[in-house]
């Protein structure tokens, strides 16, 4: 046993012994306390500097945040400097014609002689001065007749000067010319000057009260006034004189909330009685004079004031609507006097009946009783929306062929309110004109591109023509007619045999043929074969008239709807090449050949048509293609004619002779197809929208009168912001406040009317739901308690109220619309009747955790604080300040309805810890959210920034919001974005006021949507 081997001892070294005795053992352990004391020391160094590594990275971060935000602040200013550069350049250059054409006139009137006088004298009469005091001398609101008794009074050297058209100096004239360049020049940037031409010689080609009749709506005077008189200078600079009519709806509501008077609307129409009706005729005086005066002192346009002599109207229902007019005759003369004189008239929406009785009528009606008796060739509705919106895609309908799609309009469940109406009257109008009219509802600022270009601005409405299809050769009733269609302006030698041969074809092989009744169009399809999802547009044709009544426009969209995948070619001369491109998804250039195509296709697909046409160009498509066969029979004849050899083929072709307007993307009840393509060389471009449920703000406005409003449960702090919001709102009207503690007692904070509170019952509020009193219903009641008056609403069979429940007890009910804009989609809002507004709480842990849904690996806990205001008015330990002094209370622990409610919203297990604190209102969310993958802080911001792009009430911040930053606003402030060490998990923070965005202007954003009006309207975001 004593030979027996030591153990190895590291601390020994080689060659020597084991130590014998305590003190060598005391040693060795003293050694190997010391090595691993430097082994924790140096273990502690590294953690404090991994500790200050995080702490630099997350200060790198925090300082990367502040930096993309001064970026975008940069960017953003930028933007705004150059509007700003291009304002006060536009205003420089006035200023210097302005001063120019002052010199030049002085000069003139200095120097240059123009006659003698009895005395031999020179002299020089400034007639423009002279012309203009004259023309313009004592005109009055009622301008017509105040100009013709002027006229009368002049005496006889002066008044063939007034008369006639204003004298205009060689420097008007040059200072003209340059204005219709520059405008010529602005267009050319939309547009070809061929097509601006186009529409020039076809506007010039009628009288001047056939030119255009153009609505401005009252929302243009105030917010759009100078945009609308810069497209009306263009306009009288380019020698046109459009009719303007305008209306005064939002200043009108205003007036009347002022002086007291009760707003109110049946079927969308004012009622008007005599105190409303001289409240409106000063405003339209006032409103048509300000117009008149902005239109010549700001802009040197001249305008001419007509408020009375022209519309003959008679009561539309006396009992009904009292004092409202409905058209019966339009007296054209002061407006033909006035377009004589070169003079802008400006009508407003007041008639009067045969015994001189004025009445108040709506100004679309008035647009349309001008355009049935002068039957221009546009009739243009001026909007702030800029048109209509589709409520499925969210995206504004271009163009609404009437003959084709009013009824499928009529069915869906967002064409209502407003927007309905209009629909309506306008097809009423368009069965009483010619089929070349059209309506087109458009932003002021869109005016020219709407009259001058193919593409337009806004929506066109048109009646457009019931198209045929055919697809067997024996169902065409009359070949010859065909065959005429065909050879159309294709004459040759041997056109007409290769007519021959093709139809002959036709008898053997599939196709579909799209034409009108009179075969003014006449377009030929072959389908897809086996081993191509392309249908092939085998032949086009169209008269010029079959263009100006939107025939070939209908037909394009009644294949576009058959054929979602198609191509065909078009050459490079065709004066009509951008016509052809606005159709296509896509277009690819070889030569002298343009190859168009349309549809939702696979890249490589593409790639395949794309090479074959760069090879072949249009010899891809054989012996299909008609306008191909003819030119080589064309090119064959010219050779023998000129002793040469014909060519075996050619890539030219005729193009299709077409004068008109473009085809826009129709609408449709589902998906459109996607408007631009990555591999497309000249398909229309749009920027990319990453929120999949954009706002819809201003442009799905369908109403633009009061709803009646009705709040039940209007002593807690909810009620008390929500009637501070309606006060503000331009349409909510407050009717009737319950309330059992306050009832009897006046409501303060609420100035549109005095309002009493009631202590309705749930049979009060049956009876008036049953007289439809009330639009809206906003229950503001505890949870549980609101049942009763719901259902003595669905009782009384009035299906068109809305209700808002701001209680919890509908949220789960899958009949109800859960509203939050945000995250549900808001046509589903829009189109609800019932609506659970969703809790505070909920809200804000909703927004700051969706983003990330994808992405959450395990539970994420929300660790909720509240203000006190959120426990109610009620006394309890809850919301007692003294009880909250230095305190932060929890309650709820587990199982609280909010956590039910969130989880049950995201489809995620969510918990939740709420507590309540010692300051009033305001949310704060501490939110831990375990992750599926490794993440950065900038990664997850900036999938909240693209999820929330474009929310008015989110925002999405760097830093971690403050409660203190959040009370009073109407929106929710997200941030924080901590990431663990990890990678792994990620703190979100997000603060919200309780009383705001928590409940009331949620609230009010659900009202606006289901009620027609602008999502954030009357919301100070």
């Amino acid at each position: 046993m004593a030979d027996r081997e030591q153990p190895y001892d590291p601390y020994i070294p080689a060659g020597g012994n084991a130590p014998q005795g305590g003190a060598q053992g005391q040693s060795g352990n003293h050694r190997t306390a010391a090595l691993q004391a430097e082994i924790d020391s140096t273990v502690g160094i590294m953690r404090d500097n991994i500790n200050k590594v995080s702490e630099r990275g997350a200060r790198l971060d925090s300082l990367q945040d502040k930096t993309d935000n001064l970026a975008t602040s940069a960017q953003g200013f930028r933007r705004g400097a150059n509007r700003v550069r291009k304002q006060m350049w536009w205003k420089d250059m006035k200023m210097r014609m302005c001063l120019i054409v002052g010199i030049i006139i002085l000069l003139i009137v200095i120097i240059v002689p123009s006659g003698q006088n009895e005395r031999g004298n020179l002299y020089f009469t400034p007639k423009v001065k002279v012309t203009n005091l004259l023309v313009y001398k004592d005109v009055d609101t009622d301008g017509y007749a105040a100009q013709r008794q002027s006229r009368k009074a002049a005496p006889d050297d002066t008044a063939l000067v007034a008369t006639a058209r204003p004298y205009t100096s060689s420097v008007d004239s040059r200072d003209a010319t340059s204005m219709r360049s520059a405008f010529l020049s602005l267009l050319g940037s939309v547009s070809s000057r061929r097509e601006i031409d186009q529409y020039l010689a076809q506007f010039r080609s009628v009288s001047s009260q056939q030119f255009a009749v153009v609505k401005v709506g009252g929302a243009i005077l105030t917010d759009h006034i100078d945009t609308l008189c810069l497209a009306l200078q263009h306009l009288y600079a380019m020698g046109l004189y459009p009719i303007i009519v305008h209306g005064a709806g939002p200043q009108m509501n205003k007036l009347l909330l002022d002086a007291g008077v009760e707003p109110e609307f049946i079927d969308g129409i004012r009622v008007t009685d005599k105190k409303t009706l001289g409240i409106a005729r000063k405003l339209f005086l006032e409103a048509n004079m300000d117009l008149v005066l902005k239109l010549r002192q700001d802009w040197g346009i001249p305008a001419r004031p007509i408020t009375a002599g022209v519309l003959e109207a008679d009561y539309l229902d006396k009992e009904k609507w009292k004092y409202v007019g409905d058209i019966t005759n339009v007296n054209s003369r002061p407006i033909v006097d006035a377009l004589k004189a070169k003079e802008l008239p400006i009508l407003c929406s007041m008639a009067e009946t045969v015994d001189g009785q004025i009445l108040n009528v709506n100004a679309d009606v008035v647009a349309g009783a001008l355009a049935r008796s002068l039957e221009p060739l546009k009739i243009v509705y001026l909007s702030e929306k800029g048109g209509l919106f589709n409520g499925e895609t969210g995206k504004l309908i271009s163009t609404i062929n009437l003959d084709e799609e009013y009824d499928s309009l009529m069915k869906q469940p967002w064409v209502k309110f407003g927007t309905k109406l209009k629909i309506v009257e306008v097809k009423k109008l368009l069965d009483d004109l010619p089929k070349t009219s059209s309506v087109a509802i458009i932003h002021p600022q869109y005016l020219e591109k709407e009259l001058f270009t193919h593409t337009g601005g806004g929506t066109l409405i048109r009646k457009g023509e019931s198209i045929q299809t055919v697809n067997k050769f024996e169902n065409f009733e009359d070949i010859a007619t065909l065959r005429e269609a065909l050879l159309r302006d294709r004459e040759s030698m041997d056109s007409g045999d290769v007519i021959d041969r093709y139809l002959n074809n036709l008898k053997t092989r599939p196709f579909e043929a799209f034409f009108d009744d009179s075969m003014g169009a006449v377009a030929i399809v072959y389908p897809p074969s086996n081993d191509s999802e392309f249908a092939r547009l085998s032949t086009f044709t169209t008269t010029k008239d079959a263009f100006l009544t939107n025939v070939a426009d209908n037909i394009f969209e009644r294949m576009k709807k058959k054929y979602p995948k198609m191509y065909w070619t078009v050459e490079t001369q065709d004066e009509n090449l951008g016509w052809f491109k606005e159709k296509a998804d896509g277009t690819l250039r070889r030569d002298k050949e343009i190859f168009c195509f349309w549809g939702s296709v696979d890249a490589s697909e593409v790639v395949s048509l794309l090479s074959e046409f760069s090879q072949h160009g249009r010899a891809m498509f054989g012996d299909q293609h008609l306008e191909a066969q003819l030119r080589r029979a064309a090119d064959y004849a010219a050779s023998l004619k000129q002793g040469q050899q014909a060519r075996a083929y050619s890539t030219m072709t005729p193009g299709v002779r077409a004068i008109g307007r473009s085809s826009r993307p129709t609408l449709r009840s589902q998906q459109g197809l996607p408007s631009s393509r990555g591999f497309s060389t000249s398909a229309p471009q749009f920027i990319e929208n990453t929120n999949p449920n954009p706002p819809y703000g201003i442009k799905f406005k369908s109403r633009d009168w009061p709803a009646k409003v009705a709040l039940i449960g209007a002593r807690g702090y909810t009620g008390q912001a929500l009637i501070d919001l309606l006060n503000r709102h331009p349409n909510m009207d407050l009717r009737h406040v319950s309330s059992r503690e306050l009832a009897g007692k006046k409501l303060e904070g609420y100035t549109k009317r005095d309002i009493t509170y009631e202590n309705l019952s749930p049979e009060d509020v049956k009876k008036m739901a049953e007289k439809g009193e009330i639009d809206c219903w906003v229950m503001a009641l505890p949870n549980g308690v609101c049942k009763p008056f719901v259902d003595a609403i669905n009782e009384s069979g009035k299906e068109d109220a809305v209700i808002v429940d701001l209680s919890a007890d509908y949220r789960f009910d899958s009949s109800w619309a859960y509203g939050l804009p945000e995250l549900v989609d808001r046509r589903k809002i829009s189109d609800a009747k019932r609506i659970a507004n969703p809790g505070c709480y909920a809200t804000a842990a909703q927004l700051g955790i969706a983003p990330l849904l994808e992405f959450i690996g395990g539970q994420p806990t929300v660790f909720g604080v509240s203000g006190y205001s959120g426990a109610g008015t009620k006394p309890s330990p809850k919301n007692d300040v003294k009880n909250l002094e230095n305190n932060l209370i929890p309650y709820s622990l587990t199982d609280h309805v909010h956590e039910k409610e969130i989880s049950a919203q995201l489809g995620k297990d969510v918990a939740f810890i709420p507590h309540v604190a010692v300051w009033f209102q305001g949310i704060h969310h501490t939110i831990s959210i375990p992750l599926n993958r490794t993440m950065t802080s900038r990664d997850i911001r900036n999938l909240y920034q693209d999820r929330y792009a474009g929310e008015k009430l989110v925002k999405v911040v760097g830093e971690s919001p403050l409660v203190r930053n959040i009370s009073g606003k109407h929106g929710v402030e997200i941030g924080g974005f901590a990431v663990h060490s990890s990678g792994k998990r990620v703190v979100v923070n997000a603060t919200i006021d309780n009383l705001l965005k928590g409940a009331a202007t949620q609230c009010l954003q659900n009202m606006n949507l289901a009620l027609g009006y602008g999502e954030y309207e009357g919301i100070p975001y």
